[in-house]
């Protein structure tokens, strides 16, 4: 189309990504601890088969954050689009067997169709997304007990 500019990621090194992906139109379709699992159990499948390892994640009512690291390069997208789609699809059809996709407000689409990757290769760097992750809770008002965290710390950065 024209003056649309082309939304490239690269992902041909062998970085750790930070990625934030984000419900469609910002709606908390993650509110409750159900649907967090889903993404999470999603996550934690999607890994083995794309040689990846998360580094730290969590689940808001509105966006999902992880640190991401894989031993070959250009893994992210494809990994992003199984994540999203997989998840996606068993959200919704929990809520269709419960008969409540109706007062889910799922509109056309689960997640926003793209994802934010930062790329970072040190351990500050790690650590900073870590503590972004953790501050992100307080600053959004997310009480610890609605929000699902998972940590694994391994030989990635030094």
């Amino acid at each position: 189309m024209p003056g649309m500019t082309t939304r490239r990621i690269f992902d041909d090194e062998f970085y750790a990504y930070f990625v934030t992906s984000s419900c469609h139109r910002r709606r908390r379709l993650l509110d409750l601890d159900h649907p967090k699992r889903i993404v999470l159990g999603v996550l934690s499948q999607e890994l083995p088969a794309r040689r990846c390892r998360v580094l730290g994640s969590v689940v808001m009512p509105d966006d999902v954050h992880a640190p991401i690291w894989s031993s070959r390069p250009e893994f992210l997208s494809r990994f992003m689009h199984q994540w999203k789609r997989y998840s996606s699809r068993r959200i919704v059809n929990g809520y269709r067997q419960q008969d409540q996709f109706k007062q889910a407000d799922f509109g056309d689409r689960f997640w926003q169709p793209k994802y934010h990757a930062f790329e970072f290769f040190t351990r500050p760097k790690l650590e900073e997304k870590l503590a972004y992750m953790h501050l992100n809770q307080v600053r959004t008002g997310v009480g610890a007990t609605r929000l699902l965290v998972a940590l694994e710390f391994g030989p990635l950065v030094s």
